[in-house]
C-alpha cells in the first residue's frame, strides 16, 4: 500500500514506502547549471543551394540534426572536434515546408528553424528556441534531479524499483509552475532503479544501481 506523508516545513520529508523500499524527497537549493539569457552564437549564410552553417562552442559528441516538422530525423552528425563547427548544405531537395537544424549538447538543446518556400530558405533568429535538459547526479543513496524551465515546462518524474527483474512504479510527481527545479531523493541501499523524466515532448531515461 502507498503511504504519502506531506509537511510544509523545509525540515519535513516525504516518504513513499512501498514493498519495503523507502523514498525521501527533499527540496534542496542548488545552483543553476545554466544561464537562460545567453544567446545561441552561431551564423548562417547563402542560398537554398550553398548554405553555410557555422557554430561557436561546440563539443566532440555534441548532435547536429536536421528534422522537418513531425520531427522526423533528415540529417545527423556527431561532431568530432570542439571548437567551432562547419558545414555546408544544398538545401534545394527539399519540399517546401517548415524544418529546423538542432544542436544537441549535454544539458541544452539548441533549434534553428527554417522554411522552404518557392525554392528559397528564410531563417528567423527569432524563432531560435532552447530545450535544457533534466540533469541527474548519484551521491550515494542520494540522486538529484535540476532542470532550468525558462517558461515554467511541467517536468514529470516517474521513478521504477526493480523486483526480481519486474520494474513497479514506487514514486510518480509532477513538478511545474517554476523556473527552476530542483529535487532530490534518497533511494534505498542495494536497489536498482529506472528513473524517466519527461518534459518539453521528450522523455529521459536513467538507470541507477544503489
Amino acid at each position: 500500500m502507498l503511504n504519502v506523508i506531506k509537511k510544509e516545513t523545509m525540515k519535513s520529508i516525504r516518504k513513499i514506502t512501498k514493498n519495503g523500499i523507502l523514498l525521501v524527497a527533499l527540496m534542496v537549493s542548488l545552483t543553476s547549471f545554466a544561464n537562460t539569457n545567453k544567446k545561441f552564437d552561431y551564423g548562417i549564410v547563402g542560398d537554398i543551394n550553398r548554405t553555410a552553417l557555422v557554430i561557436n562552442d561546440v563539443k566532440a559528441g555534441n548532435l547536429l540534426t536536421i528534422k522537418d516538422h513531425f520531427g522526423v530525423v533528415l540529417f545527423e552528425e556527431h561532431i568530432k572536434t570542439d571548437g567551432i563547427y562547419k558545414r555546408g548544405f544544398n538545401l534545394a531537395s527539399l519540399p517546401d515546408g517548415e524544418y529546423s537544424f538542432e544542436i544537441d549538447k549535454d544539458l541544452e538543446i539548441k533549434t534553428i528553424p527554417f522554411v522552404v518556400k518557392n525554392n528559397t530558405v528564410v531563417y528567423s533568429r527569432n524563432d531560435e528556441r532552447s530545450i535544457f535538459k533534466p540533469y541527474v547526479k548519484q551521491n550515494n543513496n542520494s540522486v538529484y534531479i535540476t532542470k532550468i524551465a525558462p517558461h515554467s515546462e511541467p517536468l514529470k518524474i516517474d521513478i521504477y524499483a526493480n523486483y526480481n527483474g519486474n520494474l513497479s512504479l514506487i514514486y510518480s510527481e509532477l513538478v511545474k509552475n517554476t523556473k527552476t527545479i530542483e529535487k532530490a531523493y534518497r533511494l534505498e541501499k542495494n536497489g536498482q532503479y529506472k528513473i524517466t523524466l519527461s518534459s518539453d515532448g521528450r522523455t529521459y531515461t536513467k538507470f541507477i544501481n544503489n
